[in-house]
């Protein structure tokens, strides 16, 4: 199941026919249920079902040949926790069952792609909306439909207070646009000192990496270096990269490339092809250079 996609912005979109979503913190994740059972979806491809019981329970409540496109959060002291998320969608299933207790899982729908059959794709989002709360809200939580709005006003609102909350941002959707499956047709406005970066390369070694080499989704795309990672995002890189047999396998002595880091001058660095994807906060100088707040293994 190809999934929409949402293009940046940088100021708030506004005009008539438009709809304001608060952009949750978690993983995308596509709810498949089947004649048969369930089955949960990331935006990989991989299907996941087996670390989140606790939905895959909750959405057997669905019609057969039903498909809800979403967000997998957990809430944790008032806000959603992206770690906490990372953790129940790396877990096994044995450790799974347990986390789903300790670490309930919610379900942020904000499409409803097929239902009891029908598909809906081809039909406006507002029509799509109207679908999806009626088929969610008599179930209640875990499954629930994320919260909206039309007012621009209200939205602005959303975006200032809502980041306490784990909110990342808005995504704007036109009331009369189909789904855009596998494109970039919807719009996403994120608070302006947090980014999408790539990923080209880290410093350091597969078991311990010091720092990622990271080009910026603003400027002249040269590479910059990272401030350490913290020990968290240093197990996070290690397993990314034990999965690329490439990188782990690479000469001791580094990747063969270097790049400029700010005070140090030439840096060796692995390189990773593809790129991985990380969150970043930055400034418009490049000092102090990018602080790197989490890898996004959830792309």
């Amino acid at each position: 199941m190809r999934v929409a996609l949402a293009a940046a912005v940088r100021t708030l979109p506004r005009g008539a026919g438009l709809a304001y979503e608060p952009k949750f913190d978690g993983h995308r994740l596509v709810v498949v249920r089947t004649a048969e059972d369930v089955a949960l979806q990331a935006r990989s491809g991989r299907i996941v079902t087996g670390a989140f019981p606790d939905l895959a329970a909750a959405a057997r409540q669905l019609p057969a040949d039903t498909v809800l496109d979403g967000e997998v959060v957990v809430w944790h002291a008032g806000r959603t926790d992206f770690a906490l998320v990372q953790r129940r969608a790396a877990a096994t299933t044995a450790r799974a069952a347990v986390l789903a207790q300790s670490l309930p899982a919610s379900y942020a729908a904000f499409d409803v792609l097929e239902l009891a059959g029908l598909d809906l794709r081809g039909l406006p989002y507002e029509r799509r909306r109207a679908l999806l709360v009626d088929l969610l809200l008599p179930l209640g939580p875990p499954l629930q439909p994320v919260p909206m709005t039309t007012d621009p006003e209200l939205a602005a609102t959303w975006y200032e207070t809502l980041p306490a909350s784990g909110i990342e941002g808005l995504v704007v959707k036109r009331l009369d646009q189909t789904y855009p499956a596998g494109r970039r047709g919807w719009q996403k406005l994120r608070h302006t000192e947090v980014r999408d970066a790539a990923v080209v390369g880290y410093t350091g070694t597969p078991r311990r990496p010091l720092a990622l080499v990271l080009v910026l989704p603003v400027g002249d795309e040269t590479p910059l270096v990272s401030s350490p990672l913290t020990a968290a995002l240093r197990a996070d890189v290690t397993a990314a990269v034990a999965s690329r047999e490439g990188p782990a396998r690479a000469p001791a002595g580094g990747g063969g490339a270097t790049v400029t880091a700010i005070g140090v001058g030439e840096v060796p660095f692995r390189p990773l092809d593809p790129p991985l994807t990380a969150e970043v906060r930055h400034a418009s100088a490049r000092h102090p250079p990018p602080e790197v707040l989490r890898l996004r293994t959830d792309l």
